[in-house]
Order: structure tokens, then C-alpha cells, then sequence
């Protein structure tokens, strides 16, 4: 038998499990200790008047003669139930058989289960693969934890990934594994998130995958790194997403085919209205002047006839030259620089708004198709501008690089709302950046200093040639 719990007075007092000295007959209570007063919420005097059914109204009288642990609930004063573990002794208080119950609080535990639990789903429920991954100070890496989702990602399953954790390492392929490096130690010096996608190869599949690493690091007190995330499989998405890519370097080098096919008919087109129509109506205005040197001289209404059909001649002979114009400039057989200081002069007498172009070089070394493509963009801009910018001003500027050649259109007119680039309609604005795109530069429409907007293309090319 044990002694009473008066000859342990300190432990009596400080431990944090629940001590009660229980009459063996009635299992009133005799006494408790100041953590069973704190946890069921009763005073040392009131305590003593209840009997163990009042804290465990669950428990059968029976299990208390058990000798193994038991698992029950107590009530506190305000009817809160909380788990316990009980163990029951029998021992002597004040020269009496008594019973010594030791009540250990599992509210705790519980709740870390209910929480393991939750976690646990929520786990099993991931598509895709929760690990822990570490990174000692002397660059020893390991898998704290990993769940079970590792075999059907990596063909390995969680046990064998944390007892070799370099083998995930192995399983990126060498083209992907210093970007893997890289992206790892970059997040462990600025504790940055860690974010990266390759590619591993899975044995067990005989396959190659796409996976996407998502991580959250952290730095620990001896100077290690660990990262809690997830990794996901994304090699249906990475596919679509290549052909995607595929289909867009398709399509704009269909759109370019069509571009340099439509220029190519427009010139064509553009040549036999100035040799055709041009010569004949050059030879009719001819004739007609000879018809009318012959005309009787009384005859007024013919000599008007003539003459209006003469002035119609005129018209049609500018309404050619101006439709030549339209399909292809002849100014652009002169070089770029000519043609988009031809293009500025006519803007500026069409349009009513003052234009200016500068060029840092007086002649361009550029492919024809190249040369059209620029030119074309830069009619779209000023077109936009005349019709939607309600500018005053507009400035082309040409820039000549050793390898790369670009121009801006700027203007101080209202600018553009960001959502009017992105309007399904935009297709001018489209159409100038698929040209851009075809030509393998880019297009950027961003706001001018003061108001106003600036459109840019840049394009790459092997080298110019240029006169100062």
C-alpha cells in the first residue's frame, strides 16, 4: 500500500496531473490537490462534497477495480466535459483505506489527434505529393516528411524517398537539374518561395513527367533551411501548354506568310493600275486634247464637253495615282528612311496635325519585307492617332542599333485606357502587334510624359548599314 498523499506535500502541490483521495465505499471525496480544483473548476471546500460519479457520471463503478489505465470524461462546474486518463490505487489516508485517483488531462492529445486527423485527410486528399525538405548549413539535404502521395508522383514511396532522400535528385532530368539547384539555394538565401517546374524521370513508368514545386522556407536555429510544400503533376498541362506555344508560332508564321503574300499582291496590283491605267488614261487625256484642237470654234457646247471630259480624265488619272499610293508606295523602292519621312509629311497635310520624324541614320540596310512591315505599322499608328488620340502633336522617331532597329509614335493626344487594348474589336492595335511579332520583335503601347501615348517596336537584326 501506498502512503498518504500528506507525505508528498511538494509533489502534491506542483505536479499538473489531477490527484483525489476517494472514500473506497462511498467515493466521496476526501481531498484534491490545486490541479484538480483548477480543472473541474471547484474550490478546495466544495470539492470535497461531491463523490466520483459527480466528475465521471460515465464511469461504471467496476473499472475502478481494474488495475489498467482508464479512459473516461470529467465535468467541470460549468458542465464542460474533457477527456481523461484515470489510474486508480488503493492507499491510507489518515490511518484509512482510501483510494488514490491520479487524472491525467487528454484535452491536449485530442485535440492534437483531431488535428493529425484533419491533416491527414486533407493530405490524402491532395492531388499531388506534401513533403518537409531540409537543407543543413553543411548542405545535407533530407525529407523530414513526405506523404504518401510520393509513389504515385515519383514511382517511390515515402519511406524510401526519406531513407534516400538524393535520389529525388536523380530522378530530374540533367538538363533541368541546376535550374532545380539554382531555384533551391535561392530561396534558402533570400527565404523567399520556392517555385519551379521540370522535369523528372519516373523508373517505375519508364516515363518522363512535368512536375511543379511549390515551397515555403524557413530558416532553423542551427542554421538549416526547411521548406514545407507540395508537388504536383503538371505534364498534361505543360503539354497543352507547349502546343500552345507551338500553335501560336504557327499561326504567326502564317500570319507573316499572309502579310508578305498580301504586300507582295498589292504591289503586283499597285504596278499594273500605274502601267495600265495609268498609260491609258495618259493616252486618252492625249487624244482628247487633239479632239478638241479640232473641234469648230462656234461650237461651244462641244468645246465644254471636251473640257469636262478632260477634267474627268484628271481626276481619274489622281484617283490612280492616289489608289497606287494607297497599295504601295513607290517611295518605299527609296529605302525605309524615305518612305516614313514621306509617310510623316503626308500625315501632317492630311491629318491637320503637326508631325516631325527623326532618324539617327539617313539610310537603312533592311529587307524589303521588313522594311513594308515597319512601314505599315507605323501607317496604323498615325491612323489610330488621327482617329481616336485627338492629338496636336506626334513625333516618329527611327532608331538604328548594331542589332537592333526600332521606332516610336508618341503624341500628346487623350492616351488609352488599358482595358480599350484588351477590347475584342482592338484589331488595329492586334494587327500591329502581330506584325511586330512576325517580324520576331515586339510592340509595346505604354503612357507619354504629359499625356498622351507612345507606341514602340523594337525588332532584332544581324546589322545595318548607315550613312551619317
Amino acid at each position: 500500500m501506498s502512503t498518504a498523499p500528506s507525505c508528498h506535500d511538494a509533489v502534491w502541490q506542483t505536479t499538473r496531473s489531477e490527484l483525489y483521495v476517494f472514500d473506497p465505499a462511498t467515493l466521496r471525496i476526501r481531498d484534491a490537490n490545486p490541479a484538480a480544483c483548477r480543472n473541474t473548476q471547484h474550490d478546495a471546500a466544495d470539492i470535497t462534497t461531491l463523490t466520483l460519479a459527480d466528475l465521471a457520471p460515465q464511469l461504471p463503478r467496476s473499472e475502478l477495480d481494474k488495475s489498467a489505465a482508464i479512459h473516461t470524461q470529467f465535468v467541470r462546474a460549468d458542465g464542460q466535459r474533457y477527456p481523461v486518463t484515470l489510474h486508480v490505487t488503493p492507499i491510507r489516508h489518515d490511518d484509512a483505506p482510501a483510494l488514490l485517483a491520479i487524472a491525467d488531462d487528454d484535452s491536449a492529445t485530442a485535440a492534437l489527434q483531431r488535428a493529425q486527423a484533419r491533416f491527414e485527410a486533407m493530405v490524402s486528399n491532395t492531388p499531388g505529393l506534401v513533403y518537409q525538405f531540409r537543407l543543413d548549413a553543411d548542405g545535407q539535404a533530407s525529407f523530414p516528411y513526405v506523404s504518401e502521395g510520393s509513389q504515385a508522383l515519383l514511382g517511390l514511396s515515402a519511406a524510401e524517398l526519406m531513407a534516400q532522400p538524393e535520389r529525388f535528385l536523380e530522378l530530374v532530368l540533367p538538363d533541368d537539374r541546376q535550374s532545380y539547384l539554382d531555384a533551391m539555394l535561392s530561396s534558402a538565401g533570400t527565404l523567399w518561395g520556392w517555385n519551379w517546374e521540370g522535369r523528372i524521370w519516373v523508373d517505375a513508368w519508364k516515363d518522363v513527367k512535368w512536375i511543379n514545386l511549390r515551397a515555403t522556407p524557413h530558416s532553423l536555429p542551427d542554421g538549416a533551411v526547411q521548406w514545407e510544400g507540395i508537388m504536383t503533376n503538371i505534364t498534361e498541362s505543360k503539354q497543352e501548354q507547349l502546343e500552345v506555344r507551338a500553335s501560336r508560332a504557327r499561326l504567326a508564321e502564317l500570319t507573316a506568310h499572309i502579310e508578305k503574300v498580301k504586300e507582295q499582291e498589292r504591289t503586283r496590283i499597285a504596278r499594273e493600275i500605274h502601267d495600265d491605267l495609268g498609260g491609258n488614261l495618259t493616252a486618252i487625256k492625249m487624244a482628247i486634247a487633239m479632239l478638241a484642237a479640232r473641234l469648230p470654234e462656234g461650237d461651244q457646247a462641244l468645246h465644254d464637253k471636251a473640257a469636262y471630259v478632260d477634267q474627268l480624265a484628271d481626276r481619274t488619272i489622281d484617283a490612280v495615282h492616289r489608289i497606287t499610293l494607297d497599295l504601295r508606295p513607290s517611295i518605299l523602292d527609296f529605302g525605309l528612311v524615305a518612305a516614313l519621312e514621306w509617310q510623316v509629311k503626308e500625315f501632317a497635310a492630311q491629318a491637320g496635325i503637326a508631325c516631325e520624324f527623326h532618324t539617327s541614320a539617313r539610310e537603312v540596310d533592311l529587307d524589303p519585307d521588313q522594311a513594308t512591315a515597319l512601314f505599315r505599322i507605323v501607317q496604323e499608328a498615325l491612323t489610330n492617332i488621327a482617329k481616336h488620340a485627338a492629338a496636336t502633336r506626334v513625333t516618329v522617331r527611327l532608331q538604328c542599333g548594331r542589332e537592333h532597329l526600332g521606332v516610336k509614335i508618341g503624341d500628346n493626344g487623350r492616351g488609352i485606357a488599358p482595358a480599350d487594348r484588351s477590347k475584342p474589336a482592338s484589331f488595329g492595335l492586334r494587327g500591329m502587334a502581330e506584325r511586330a511579332r512576325a517580324l520576331g520583335g515586339t510592340l509595346t503601347v505604354t503612357a507619354a510624359e504629359g499625356g498622351g501615348t507612345v507606341v514602340a517596336i523594337k525588332i532584332r537584326r544581324q546589322g545595318y548599314n548607315s550613312a551619317p
